[in-house]
């Protein structure tokens, strides 16, 4: 069941790269939905695709995606997909070619599968959670090769790499760098991205200390890094649940190689707390 989920998403995901790269290389246009959040026709016409695809075929499965105003899947659905046809849209428009298509399948909230796909580069993350919570696996595809994926086993905080954001870096990351003893940062655009380098132990740890992302930024991701037999949390500590009303992630985003987590931990939570965060909904 859950690989021919994966199998379909997989599709879309290409065809919806496709799409991108059709635009990528134009004169595109750009409107702005709000303060510091762009949006082009790539955007649209990629999510119109994966929503219009997944209700074809998987009729039963609830579909929220960024670019579309109804949510109400979000709510009483068991299996819902969460998608972001276009993740890293500021690098799109920098065309830099780091952006990426996501969609992650939450089954009664918790995330089950995902796919991240990188178009410039042909990579292609893929995640399945296994049953209660264990691993189930992570692979990618890339220019006609599988692999699997699994996250490093660095214990050491002076030795882990830390990814960030390339276009909004907060000071807590530096910060949070400095208390574990390391200055090496990776910088990148789109979360989907930021987690399969750490899935390929390009990096070791993303800390995302904003309320400035939603469920679609996250549930592939998650299903591929868990995967992949990382911690996925929130900056709080907690796991996330996929639903409801609010799409924000209000307590920012956490992702870690299992080894150095137990080390990491009290220097995130310790962010949560600067935050106020604790006790808040998420």
């Amino acid at each position: 069941m859950w690989q021919e989920r994966l199998e379909i998403a997989t599709r879309l995901a290409r065809t919806a790269g496709d799409i991108l790269m059709s635009i990528y290389d134009t004169d595109f246009s750009v409107e702005m939905k709000g303060e510091s959040d762009p949006v082009t026709l790539a955007d649209k016409k990629a999510n119109a695709y994966l929503v219009g695809e997944l209700r074809k075929l998987l009729p039963g499965d609830g579909v929220v995606a960024e670019e579309s105003p109804d949510l109400s899947d979000a709510i009483g659905k068991k299996l819902c997909w969460y998608v972001d046809p276009l993740d890293g849209t500021k690098e799109f428009i920098a065309k830099n070619g780091e952006f990426a298509v996501m969609l992650g399948l939450a089954v009664e909230g918790k995330a089950k599968v995902g796919v991240v796909y990188q178009p410039v580069h042909d990579k292609l993350y893929q995640g399945i959670v296994g049953d209660r919570g264990t691993a189930g696996g992570a692979w990618l595809e890339h220019r006609g090769e599988r692999r699997p994926l699994q996250v490093s086993n660095r214990e050491d905080t002076s030795q882990l790499r830390l990814v960030a954001s390339r276009s909004h870096r907060p000071p807590e990351i530096d910060a949070l760098a400095a208390e574990l003893g390391t200055d090496d940062i990776v910088q990148s655009g789109s979360v989907g991205l930021k987690i399969g380098m750490i899935a390929e132990q390009r990096a070791d740890l993303y800390v995302h200390p904003s309320d400035r992302s939603s469920q679609w930024d996250c549930c592939g991701p998650e299903a591929i890094h868990v995967g992949a037999r990382g911690v996925f949390t929130d900056v709080t500590g907690a796991p996330y649940l996929y639903g409801g009303e609010d799409m924000r992630n209000r307590r920012g985003i956490t992702a870690c190689n299992t080894a150095a987590w137990e080390k990491v931990k009290p220097s995130v939570l310790a962010i949560a707390a600067q935050l106020g965060w604790f006790g808040e909904k998420n």
